[in-house]
């Protein structure tokens, strides 16, 4: 005879199965129940979009522009992504420690201009005391032999062979071989050389430079990011890039659930809705939307509570990562405005082996330096800190007085930059990738359908809300 316990634990499994069938088998839409939410807690939208960063916050406000409802789910308590400032508080100084320009075109400064935020030019040359230390030593490491000018017009003239890598991933078949060379072989192979100091200056978070394909780096550091390091970049003019966010979310007011997540997601082509589940300070809440935009890096671990299917977690499951940190630091007995920049003596093109510092840059306050850092696998707060906090204790054998980091501020932006192989790519990865974009009413608008850089992100949404976002289009 079955016990009571047996058959409470035998019915209590079948419930879960069957509530696990409903909502996750293709087909089932009709029958997925949404009674046990209140109206109250029901959210009805156009569009629903998770992640509040640059793409999925600049997707919000040109869709209300456009006349469509929105709503943003933002894991954070803020919106802005990889922006973010720290302000001082005895002074009241910002600090900007991760995103730090914005390249000078139209769009950009548009979308300042809808939040009334002034804007100013800035150049990268001449910022701080600049000197070129091995952070291993402490050892001065050389300049380049003179060659930039001339190495940087010849990568110019190989931008331009590839004007399909202004926006998107948008690759002709076959793919050029040259784009999925090593950098460092595609360097060798045009005498690139005399750019490479400058270009591992601007292409910071991007794991080994020499190693990632050319496709990647090329897209990281383009032909508009050559020109305005020639010509000068954007930035607020009040130096908190965190304020166009800050305007971005009281824009949006109640249409921006921060401290939120989506816990599991129902997506059909056969039904009219989108369904997120989600888990906001209010509770748990139920969103309804006409199409779904996902606005954060499609790492499997990311979307964990998406119902992929085959397809889409297939072309997720062969993306690899690098990493990249960023901090604030008040560190005692270094020179104000000193700017260090962490080369080495004994490697190729003095490119530091990671992971490593990228730089040590002098803020707005004297009394504070930024540190960026760099890794190719994942490393913990506690792991980056220590090395940082090691590479700086080594500018006392460079003559500083220095003593050990006081960090203020601290941000991962790990996962960063997302590849796959070259192989990958030939077998038409982006094709299936780029194919995605209305498949079961969903759109992607991350920086890995494009590149890292906020002006080409914005770009970018712009021609996805434009193709598939119109009023009366009816895509996926």
């Amino acid at each position: 005879m079955l016990s009571i316990q047996f058959l409470s634990s035998f019915w209590a499994f079948v419930v879960a199965l069957w509530v696990n069938i409903v909502f996750f088998l293709p087909g089932a839409a009709t029958r997925f129940n949404t009674s046990q939410f209140e109206e109250q807690d029901t959210i009805t939208r156009d569009v629903a979009i998770l992640g509040g960063g640059s793409a999925g916050t600049y997707a919000a406000i040109r869709l209300r522009q456009m006349g469509q409802s929105v709503i943003v789910v933002e894991k954070e308590g803020r919106l802005g992504g990889h922006t973010h400032t720290y302000s001082e508080p005895t002074t009241g100084i910002p600090v900007d420690y991760a995103v730090l320009y914005f390249e000078d075109k139209p769009w950009v400064r548009d979308y300042f201009a809808h939040f009334n935020i002034p804007v100013e030019k800035i150049s990268i040359l001449g910022q701080g005391v600049l000197r070129r230390l091995d952070l291993r030593t402490g050892t001065d490491v050389p300049y380049s032999d003179g060659t930039t000018l001339p190495a940087l017009a010849a990568y110019t003239a190989q931008q331009l062979k590839y004007p399909y890598l202004n926006t998107g991933f948008n690759l002709p078949d076959p793919v050029p071989e040259d784009l999925l060379l090593p950098f460092g072989d595609f360097i060798r192979k045009y005498n690139l050389d005399g750019a490479v100091d400058i270009i591992a200056l601007l292409n910071q978070g991007v794991g080994d430079l020499l190693q990632q394909l050319t496709l990647y780096m090329m897209k990281y550091f383009s032909l508009e990011i050559i020109q305005d390091a020639v010509t000068g970049f954007l930035r607020t003019a009040s130096h908190n890039n965190s304020e166009l966010y800050g305007a971005a979310q009281r824009e949006l007011g109640s249409d921006a659930l921060l401290s939120s997540t989506v816990t599991a997601t129902y997506r059909d082509d056969d039904e009219d809705w989108v369904y997120l589940e989600t888990q906001t300070p209010a509770g748990e809440q139920l969103i309804h939307a006409k199409k779904f935009i996902i606005a954060v890096q499609p790492k499997l671990e990311n979307l964990d509570a998406i119902d992929l299917d085959s397809a889409e977690e297939s072309l997720f499951a062969q993306f690899k990562n690098t990493s990249y940190y960023t901090s604030v630091a008040h560190v005692p007995g270094l020179t104000p405005g000193a700017l260090i920049l962490n080369r080495a003596n004994d490697t190729l093109y003095h490119l530091p082996p990671q992971p490593a510092v990228y730089v040590l840059r002098p803020t707005q306050s004297p009394n504070l330096t930024s540190i960026f850092y760099g890794s190719i696998d994942e490393m913990s707060e506690t792991e980056v800190k220590s090395h940082m906090t090691q590479s700086v204790l080594t500018l006392r054998n460079a003559g500083y007085q220095v003593q050990a980091p006081e960090f203020v501020a601290y941000a991962s932006h790990a996962p960063f930059l997302l590849t796959v192989s070259a192989d990958a790519i030939r077998g038409g990865f982006y094709r299936d990738l780029n194919a995605l974009q209305g498949h079961r009413k969903t759109y992607y608008m991350s920086a890995t359908f494009n590149t890292h850089d906020s002006a080409q992100v914005w770009r970018f949404v712009d021609e996805m809300l434009k193709k598939y976002f119109m009023a009366g289009d009816d895509s996926g």
